[in-house]
């Protein structure tokens, strides 16, 4: 098991991390957390070699993708850098990479109920106006789940909060900081259940952020 205590803060520098192999020719694999080998729940990155493929398989609890480079496939279609997927709890699909790509995928993470199907181009949708000078863009939610981009201007300075049901982050662009440390492009953060933290930034930063999403393990 990998960062499977819900309790415990976790981060990962993925730039520094080494790439590993998957079952599939071609096809690389950074872990975040895993709870099992090959199966149960699971966040990496992930990069495909061009012309790399993997066999027809289902998502059991559904898998959660954002393109970050390449162009990824299936035989539903074709998703540039940028695309947000979800794929519901019992599909199943046989993805591929012409020219190759990395994502950044989740696993074995929803909710049984939880059967909405996303396609969305974030590099053509638009920003809705957040809290101070951030920018939003939602992405999905279910029950207490909230999935968003979140453009941050240079120099803006968030308000101390606390994370009901944690908070996970993935470091699109630019640098978030908070008063535990600086997380570059490509970091990866998980903050536990009534966290709290003061985040900010000194260049325009985007972040992928999920909140409610976590067990509450000690409910406050």
């Amino acid at each position: 098991m990998l960062n499977m205590d819900f309790s415990q803060r976790a981060v990962v520098h993925t730039a520094q991390e080494t790439w590993q192999p998957s079952p599939a020719a071609g096809i690389e694999r950074k872990l975040l957390e895993r709870e099992e080998a090959e199966r149960g729940r699971a966040t990496s990155i992930v990069r495909y070699a061009p012309n790399s493929e993997f066999a027809t398989h289902q998502h059991p609890l559904g898998e959660e993708i954002v393109v970050l480079d390449g162009v990824f496939s299936d035989e539903s279609g074709d998703y540039p850098a940028g695309t947000y997927l979800r794929n519901p709890p019992g599909s199943n699909h046989a993805p591929f990479s012409k020219q190759g790509c990395t994502l950044f995928v989740k696993l074995h993470q929803f909710s049984p109920a939880d059967q909405e199907v996303v396609r969305l181009d974030t590099t053509t949708t638009r920003w809705l106006q957040g809290q101070g000078g951030l920018q939003v863009m939602p992405l999905h939610s279910f029950e207490t789940e909230h999935t968003a981009l979140v453009k941050w201007p240079a120099g803006e300075v968030f308000k101390p909060h606390k994370h009901y049901a944690g908070e996970e982050i993935l470091v699109l662009s630019g640098e978030f900081i908070d008063e535990y440390g600086r997380y570059p492009t490509g970091t990866w953060l998980r903050s536990p259940h009534a966290s709290k933290h003061s985040p900010y930034v000194e260049q325009e930063t985007i972040i992928y952020v999920k909140t409610g999403h976590l067990p509450v393990l000690n409910p406050v």
